[in-house]
């Protein structure tokens, strides 16, 4: 793992550096609004990120402190990712993010099953961000998204 380079001391500046690629974005959004723990759900999460990204990724957040790895304990030959508290501390800026998304694409596909969630991020986002922050706390993480 190379030592990051700060291009300056902005504070937004060494945020994008630690987690700001769209690929360790994803792959916390994957940790806490879908739950996943496992190397394969992050390859099958839909977007069609390389097995040599991920590996880099998943190894770049665990060392910059967002994730912690462990061998799973009913297969010693997996690995399960669960956010730190660091990590956790992303919540409301992803959700924030996924507000701006809502808000200003509307060809954004919503199934009928989540529209209660679009309205409750819409409406009551501390409240949701709250019960998503509990939820991976307790990891208990449901499928948010």
């Amino acid at each position: 793992m190379k030592i990051l380079e700060k291009r300056s001391e902005c504070p937004i500046s060494l945020s994008l550096d630690l987690f700001g690629d769209k690929w360790s974005l994803l792959i916390i959004r994957d940790l806490v609004f879908k739950g996943y723990h496992f190397y394969n759900e992050f390859l099958d999460s839909g977007e069609g990120i390389a097995t040599n990204v991920l590996s880099d990724r998943l190894k770049k957040l665990e060392h910059h402190g967002f994730i912690t790895s462990e061998k799973y304990h009913l297969q010693k030959t997996k690995k399960l990712y669960q956010l730190t508290e660091k990590g956790i501390e992303l919540i409301p800026i992803i959700v924030e993010m996924m507000a701006w998304g809502f808000k200003n694409d509307d060809t954004i596909f919503i199934p009928e099953e989540s529209t209660a969630i679009v309205d409750r991020i819409r409406n009551d986002k501390e409240s949701f961000i709250n019960e998503v922050t509990t939820s991976v706390r307790n990891f208990d993480s449901k499928n948010f998204c």
